[in-house]
């Protein structure tokens, strides 16, 4: 691990050595920063982010937090006693760090599934209905008319494309949360 504080982090980002930290950091586990200024957090996730390309997640629970969680892709703001800046600015929020592992684990599994889903569900909609109204187009000489009134274009877009997810984001749960918490692997493969 490396642990860096809010000295080291000026002297890095001055003195333009950004590569050779990003290099240090990459042989490591895990960067821990501490005793540094709002500005500094965020600077440290905006370059991981420019530099290597990775996707970054902050955890805060404070009012000097905020620009960390807004500069990362997903934030998770944490209620305590620093007050809810954080968890306003947050994408997620939590009441407890203990609970950062069911948050990614168990509800990041069954959210991922569920999109993946949902992305084949909407192109086998779409290609359905536009491959109906291709065909019908031969049979009327593509003549312009319509197969159908627009009322009933409307019902089937709303229909198909509203219950559908809403009965897969409430009961879809392809692998149960303790058979998640168990296995932490599972969460890899599911990518």
């Amino acid at each position: 691990g490396l642990v860096l504080d809010g000295r080291t982090l000026t002297v890095i980002f001055q003195g333009g050595l950004e590569e050779k930290f990003l290099e240090l950091a990459r042989h490591c586990r895990s960067v821990l920063c501490c005793r540094s200024t709002p500005l500094q957090k965020s600077m440290v996730v905006k370059l991981v982010r420019r530099q290597l390309k990775a996707m970054t997640l902050s955890i805060g629970d404070g009012a000097n937090d905020v620009s960390m969680i807004q500069a990362a892709d997903v934030g998770i703001g944490i209620s305590g006693q620093e007050g809810m800046q954080a968890v306003m600015a947050s994408d997620f929020a939590i009441s407890r760090f203990k609970h950062l592992k069911k948050l990614l684990l168990v509800h990041g599994h069954w959210c991922y599934a569920r999109l993946a889903k949902m992305v084949i569900y909407f192109f086998y909609k779409n290609v359905c209905y536009v491959n109906l109204l291709f065909w019908y187009q031969f049979f009327c000489g593509f003549s312009g008319s319509t197969m159908l009134d627009y009322w009933q274009m409307i019902f089937f877009n709303l229909f198909f494309t509203s219950v559908p997810p809403l009965l897969f984001g409430a009961l879809d749960k392809d692998v149960s949360a303790e058979m998640l918490l168990r296995l932490p692997e599972l969460y890899k493969n599911g990518q």
